[in-house]
C-alpha cells in the first residue's frame, strides 16, 4: 500500500515534485564542481611543487646563504691579449654555489639517523657563468648584479642575464649562465631528478660516482644542440651526455645534472652539499619530523611542501582561493536555501492536501503513517535530485577538465626559504621569481559522489521534516474543510 500510494501521488504531482528535485540538484551540482575543481587546483599546486622537490620527497634542509665581504663581491675574470694584433679569443668558466651556504655531506646521514625519516639524500645546486669571446689587451670585468654592460654582444640592457665590461680594451663576448646540480647517483629516489623522465639515453648507473658524464634537460638541450653522445664542457672538464631527461611539470630544477662528486670538484667545494631531500615514513607525521629535525640538527632550515605552498602566487593561487572560500560558501549557501526551499515546497504541498489527509485520518489511517507517506515522498524528490545534481556536477566537472583552462603559478621571488635546486627556485637569497604554467582538471572522486548522495538523502529529509510535521498536525475533522 505505501509503494503503491507512493508511486501514484508522484505520478499525480510530476511538477511540484521535479520543482523540489530541482532546486536540490542545483545545489548539489554545485558541490561537485566546486569539490572537483578544489581537488584539480590542489593537483596543480602539486605539479608545481613537485617540479622543485621531485618525487617522495617530503621536505629539504638547507642553511641560508649568509652574506660576506668574499662573496658580496662581484666576480671578476681576467682575460691576457697575446699576439701581434693584441687580440685573443678566449673562455672562462666561473662556477658557484647557488644560493645557499654549504653543509657538510655528514648532514645527510645527522637527518636521516632522525626519529620519523624514512630516507636521505643531498645535492648540490650550482650557477656556472661563461664567457667566450674575442678580448684587445686590458681586463674584462663580468659584473653579476649589473644592469648593463659596455663592449660586447654579452652587455645588455635588461636580459636579466650577468653582464660584463672591459676596461682598458675592447670586446666581442658572449655571456652564457646556466645551471647545475650534483646528484648522488647511489640513491635516485629522491631529489629533483625524479621530475623528470629519461626521453633519451639513460640516467645514471649506481657506480658513476665520480664518471664525467651528465644528464641533460630536453629543453636546454634543444637550445645546446646536445645529444646522447654530446660533450658538455663546464670549467674545462669534459663530459659526456649519457641521457636527455624531461621535466614532467613545468620546468627543470636545473639545466644540467651530473655525480655529486664531480659537482665539489668543480665547485671546490669537497664534501660539501646545499641541501638534503628527506622522505617521511608517514606523510601524516610531516611537521612532526620537521620539529624534530629543526630540534637536532642545528644550523638548518626545514622546508615542507606546505611551506612551498604558501609562497605560490598567481592566478592558480588565486583561482584555488576562490574555489576553496567563495566556492565552499557559495556552495553552502545554495544548499541551505535549496533545503529551505525544497521543505517549504513540501509543506506547502501538504497543506493543498488538508483534505486528501484528513479524509484517510478519517479512514483509519493513523498520523505516522501519514508522516512516513510525506516522507517517502520527500525522500524520493531528494534522492531524484541527487541523481539530477550528480549528472550536472559530473558534467559541469568534464567541461572544466576538457577545457583544461592555464593558469600560472609564480614560486618565490626576493628572499625566503624555498628548498629546491636552480637559479629560479632556488633557496635561501634567491633572486627571481619563477613562473610554471599548469592546466586545471576537475577530477571527481568517489567520495564526492558520495557526499552528493549524503547530501540527497538529507534534503529529502529535511523537507520529509517540514512536510511531516505539517501532515502530523492535521484532524480527521479537516476533512470537512474545502480546499481551494
Amino acid at each position: 500500500m505505501f509503494f503503491t500510494y507512493l508511486r501514484r501521488e508522484l505520478r499525480r504531482r510530476r511538477k511540484a515534485a521535479l520543482v523540489v528535485a530541482s532546486g536540490l540538484a542545483l545545489g548539489i551540482a554545485l558541490v561537485i564542481v566546486v569539490s572537483s575543481v578544489s581537488s584539480g587546483m590542489g593537483k596543480a599546486q602539486d605539479k608545481v611543487l613537485q617540479s622543485l622537490y621531485g618525487l617522495g620527497t617530503d621536505m629539504t634542509v638547507t642553511k641560508a646563504a649568509t652574506p660576506t665581504a668574499g662573496n658580496s663581491q662581484r666576480p671578476r675574470f681576467q682575460f691576457d691579449a697575446r699576439g701581434n694584433d693584441d687580440t685573443s679569443t678566449q673562455s672562462s668558466d666561473r662556477v658557484i654555489v647557488q644560493g645557499f651556504t654549504t653543509l657538510a655531506a655528514s648532514t645527510v646521514t645527522e637527518v636521516g639517523d632522525q626519529k620519523g625519516v624514512s630516507s636521505a639524500v643531498g645535492g648540490l645546486s650550482l650557477n656556472v657563468l661563461k664567457v667566450d669571446g674575442q678580448f684587445t689587451r686590458g681586463q674584462f670585468q663580468q659584473n653579476q648584479n649589473s644592469g648593463g654592460g659596455q663592449g660586447g654582444r654579452g652587455a645588455g640592457g635588461d636580459t636579466g642575464q650577468p653582464q660584463g665590461e672591459v676596461r682598458g680594451g675592447g670586446a666581442d663576448f658572449d655571456i652564457n649562465q646556466y645551471t647545475v646540480y650534483g646528484t648522488d647517483v647511489t640513491k635516485t629516489a629522491l631529489g629533483p631528478l625524479t621530475s623528470s623522465r629519461i626521453t633519451s639515453g639513460r640516467t645514471f648507473k649506481t657506480t658513476e660516482t665520480d664518471a664525467k658524464v651528465v644528464v641533460a634537460d630536453s629543453a636546454y638541450a634543444k637550445e645546446k644542440k646536445y645529444k646522447v653522445g654530446s660533450t658538455v664542457t663546464i670549467k674545462g672538464v669534459k663530459f659526456k651526455v649519457i641521457g636527455i631527461a624531461t621535466a614532467d611539470s613545468g620546468d627543470a630544477a636545473a639545466n644540467l645534472y651530473i655525480p655529486l662528486r664531480q659537482a665539489q670538484t668543480l665547485a671546490g667545494e669537497k664534501n660539501k652539499i646545499t641541501t638534503v631531500y628527506v622522505k617521511a615514513t608517514d606523510s601524516q607525521q610531516i611537521d612532526s619530523v620537521k620539529s624534530t629535525i629543526q630540534k637536532n640538527v642545528s644550523g638548518t632550515t626545514v622546508t615542507t611542501s606546505t611551506d612551498l605552498a604558501k609562497t605560490v602566487s598567481g592566478s592558480l593561487s588565486t583561482a584555488s582561493s576562490l574555489a576553496t572560500n567563495v566556492g565552499k560558501w557559495l556552495s553552502i549557501a545554495v544548499l541551505v536555501a535549496a533545503f529551505l526551499v525544497a521543505g517549504l515546497l513540501t509543506s506547502s504541498a501538504v497543506s493543498r492536501r488538508v483534505r486528501e489527509f484528513g479524509t484517510l485520518k478519517a479512514l483509519g489511517w493513523k498520523s505516522g503513517r501519514v508522516t512516513r507517506q510525506v516522507v517517502g515522498e520527500a525522500m524520493v524528490n531528494g534522492l531524484l535530485g541527487g541523481a539530477l545534481g550528480i549528472a550536472l556536477g559530473l558534467a559541469g566537472a568534464y567541461v572544466v577538465t576538457s577545457v583544461s583552462p592555464t593558469l600560472q603559478a609564480q614560486l618565490g621571488g626576493g628572499t625566503g626559504g624555498l628548498g629546491g635546486p636552480g637559479g629560479g627556485f632556488g633557496g635561501p637569497g634567491r633572486r627571481a621569481a619563477k613562473t610554471l604554467e599548469v592546466a586545471l582538471t576537475a577530477p571527481v572522486s568517489v567520495t564526492t559522489i558520495a557526499l552528493a548522495v549524503a547530501l540527497a538523502v538529507a534534503g529529502g529529509l529535511i523537507a520529509g521534516a517540514f512536510g511531516g510535521w505539517r501532515a502530523s498536525r492535521l484532524r480527521p475533522a479537516d476533512a470537512l474543510r474545502r480546499v481551494e
